[in-house]
């Protein structure tokens, strides 16, 4: 996935989807870029570049600084839900 500067589920996912944050499960690697996840706990991790992420339902995420974020996600059922409204 290419997610450009700007980007954050909150305000361009959320609106499609509803709810108060992401209920997917992402895992997957950074290729290029960085993006943050903020839990519903309060906690954030942020990764970049070569990390490894997995990301659990219960966050909002963003792309961090003006570069766009590269990724590769390995959870294909989540994907395919991602956006659309149950």
């Amino acid at each position: 996935m290419v997610l450009q500067p700007g980007w954050s589920w909150s305000t361009c996912i959320k609106p499609i989807v509803g709810g108060e944050s992401c209920q997917a499960r992402h895992v997957g690697t950074i290729l290029s870029g960085s993006m943050s996840a903020k839990h519903n706990d309060g906690t954030v991790d942020t990764f970049v570049a070569g990390d490894v992420y997995v990301i659990e339902p219960g966050h909002d995420g963003w792309v961090e600084g003006d570069t766009e974020c590269v990724a590769l996600e390995f959870n294909a059922t989540a994907a395919k839900t991602y956006a659309t409204k149950n």
